[in-house]
């Protein structure tokens, strides 16, 4: 019986076929035990994300806070670290009133 799954996108993957996806020590002693991932904070964010994981949604730290992911059979094979941002999007702020002001003058 095929797996509904896809797999763990060996094709982009810069590692070896041979050796598998990475996954930290912490993850793979939950996969084997059969835990529920639900609200389990990761701070791997090398570590690959695995189909048992699909449906559940974990924190994954950015170096400052743990950012809530839901995993979804599209994740599978990404790395953790891809679903949580660690810097900021600020818009460019636009110019107001006079020219150049921060300047000094000659």
């Amino acid at each position: 019986m095929p797996s509904p799954l896809p797999p763990l996108r060996p094709s982009l993957s810069s590692r070896a076929l041979w050796k598998g996806a990475f996954v930290d020590a912490f993850l793979s002693r939950i996969k084997k035990n059969r835990e529920n991932m639900n609200g389990k904070k990761i701070w791997s964010r090398r570590s690959s994300i695995l189909p048992e994981f699909v449906g559940s949604s974990v924190l994954i730290y950015n170096g400052k806070t743990h950012v809530r992911c839901k995993i979804t059979e599209g994740k599978v094979g990404h790395k953790f670290g891809e679903f949580a941002f660690t810097r900021r999007r600020r818009p460019h702020r636009t110019m107001t009133g006079k020219g150049n002001q921060g300047k000094a003058r000659k």
